[in-house]
């Protein structure tokens, strides 16, 4: 990120790059097809505004992946135990729907499949540390593993299209699969 203080005028300006870069990976699914040229001309700024906020094309796509990563990785969400969890799928699934356009046009590439799988890992990191202590068998990292890529899974079904149900009906079944595995 190239702007050191952020003002609300350098904000407006990164959200409508970051909206004009979400629109056009949606229309061409591929990170390496989208050019600066193009998002300034449909975002309707200058060159020299872009590069005063970000370097190139792949900093945006690591500012909307690290805005994710803070939401996982967020101090208010830490995970002490197994109600703990609960708490942490409802604040994600509320975060997820605050920016769910934003999430469908991104998740719409092949590109994002590296990055959920980083998300996967952090998410599964904190949900294994969370119960290492409650749940004491051989396969705990494994199940957690297991529960995390499904999860991913089912959120690029639902981000693509491809899911016939809502966030909340995800998180119905989030849970009730957490207790199934976990309890």
């Amino acid at each position: 990120m190239k702007v050191k203080c952020l003002n609300s005028s350098s904000i407006k300006t990164r959200n409508l790059i970051k909206k004009t870069f979400a629109e056009l990976i949606n229309e061409k699914k591929k990170l390496n097809k989208i050019t600066v040229k193009e998002l300034v001309d449909r975002a309707n700024i200058t060159r020299s505004t872009f590069y005063t906020h970000y370097e190139n094309i792949y900093e945006v796509a690591k500012d909307y992946q690290m805005q994710t990563i803070d939401l996982l990785c967020n101090e208010h969400l830490k995970l002490q135990s197994k109600e703990d969890i609960e708490d942490y799928f409802v604040n994600i699934i509320n975060c997820l729907k605050k920016n769910e356009e934003t999430y469908k046009l991104l998740f719409s590439t092949d590109d994002t499949l590296l990055f959920l799988n980083k998300l996967k890992k952090i998410a599964s990191e904190k949900i294994y540390n969370a119960l290492k202590n409650e749940c004491h068998y051989k396969y705990l990292e494994l199940d957690v593993s297991f529960f995390m890529t499904g999860i991913t899974m089912e959120f690029i079904q639902y981000f693509r299209n491809d899911y016939p149900y809502s966030l909340d009906e995800l998180l119905i079944n989030i849970k009730k699969w957490f207790k199934k595995i976990f309890d």
